[in-house]
């Protein structure tokens, strides 16, 4: 169920010293033989994007990669210069390591902003990181120990998929790191996806945006959008079966549902995490007139900090939704619109109607709440993931931290 679970991989992850804690801060995954895979990667839409973020984008160049180092504890971004030739440095430190070119490794980083990246223990923690390069699942739950800051869990699955006719399979297997600063293009967060299977440079890429379209970019907590959210998928082919390409039909498209499986159960690892959240939340708009209007419509009740405070309060107060979706920009008749709590419509034709508020009240203080808006117009529908907004988030982000 980790980064590991593809054929082929291996990875590791220890304590270098960046974190003054004494956690483990640093991982490596990489092809079992060294052998470059076909690689891609979607990063955050942030125009302050990290020293790492800059370098991997130039390293993907040729869409193959040999293997992904990672830090956490501290960002490198609005590092400027320095910051991107620390982030060059650790591919380098990790390509020498490995026996492979620079540019054949990506590199991803998180933690504090705008503080130097303390390269003295990196330089003396690769070597060791290296060597401990293992397959496995205690080696896959030791490189997302690695990238973890203010997550208390990990953040691992996996999902196998048919790759042809004769029945042939190859998994998707993934780790992830992220639990504030979580909004669309990106969340917060550092992914890294392994495949097994055979997939083409520009199959890849399409797969990999289209699962995170639909996954982590359906993740909103608090609307920041941060400056190192990196999501890397490597296919390294070992598992065999003719190449998968974007007219491969339906062996393109059983990659890609495997793929965003295994990305919406990141994404939704992630929002049960978010710091400070007492209450796991989907929030769904249906009868959009267009699925990019209730994507709109549902972000924007999602990152409603009036809304998020009701939620804390276990308070059904539909009224917030009803006023979200009528300024997010969506078309739509507010006499025509109806809302639900955890299955029970508290609003009907943009009015409050009968119901058991008893119940409704009960439902709302477990820690699972669902919000359900018909705007009665269209097919489109769009589900994103959120959480309440509590003290403890207020105290976690309060300082630098």
């Amino acid at each position: 169920m980790s980064v590991t679970a593809a054929k082929g991989f291996v990875a590791s992850g220890l304590a270098c010293g960046i974190k003054p804690s004494g956690k483990p801060d640093l991982a490596l995954i990489a092809t079992a033989d060294r052998s470059l895979a076909t690689a891609a990667g979607v990063f955050t839409t942030n125009l302050v994007q990290a020293g790492p973020v800059r370098v991997s984008k130039a390293h993907l160049g040729d869409s193959r990669a040999v293997g992904v180092i990672l830090n956490s504890g501290n960002a490198n971004a609005a590092t400027g210069a320095t910051g991107r030739a620390h982030a060059t440095r650790m591919c380098e430190l990790a390509a020498a390591g490995l026996g492979v070119a620079t540019n054949d490794i990506l590199v991803c980083s998180t933690g504090l902003i705008g503080i130097p990246m303390p390269m003295t223990p990196i330089e003396a923690g690769v070597a060791p990181l290296v060597a401990a390069l293992a397959a496995g699942t205690e080696a896959g739950d030791a490189a997302n120990d690695g990238i973890l800051t203010t997550d208390t869990v990990r953040k691992q699955a996996a999902a196998t998929f048919e790759t042809s006719p004769d029945a042939s399979h190859a998994t998707v297997g993934g780790m992830a790191k992220g639990a504030a600063m979580l909004s669309p293009a990106m969340a917060t967060m550092l992914a890294v996806l392994t495949t097994d299977a055979d997939v083409a440079p520009a199959a890849l890429q399409r797969a990999l945006t289209s699962a995170v379209a639909v996954s982590f970019d359906h993740l909103d907590i608090d609307g920041a959008r941060s400056t190192n959210d990196t999501v890397l998928v490597l296919a390294n082919g070992v598992a065999g079966g003719p190449t998968i390409q974007i007219d491969s039909g339906s062996s393109y498209h059983r990659f890609v549902d495997a793929l965003t499986d295994v990305c919406s159960q990141l994404a939704e690892m992630m929002a049960r995490d978010a710091e400070g959240a007492t209450k796991f939340v989907r929030v769904t708009v249906r009868g959009a007139r267009s699925m990019a209007e209730a994507r709109i419509a549902a972000r924007a009740v999602s990152r409603s900090q009036l809304v998020q405070c009701s939620l804390f309060g276990g308070d059904p107060y539909w009224g917030r939704v009803l006023s979200e979706l009528g300024a997010s920009g969506v078309y739509l008749d507010p006499e025509g619109t109806d809302i639900a709590y955890n299955g029970i419509t508290v609003c009907r034709d943009g009015i409050a109607c009968a119901h058991d508020e008893a119940t409704v009240v009960a439902s709302m203080q477990g820690r699972d709440i669902e919000i359900v808006a018909d705007l009665r117009l269209g097919h489109g529908e769009a589900t994103f993931l959120t959480t309440d907004l509590s003290p403890a988030y207020i105290d976690e982000n309060m300082r630098t931290s």
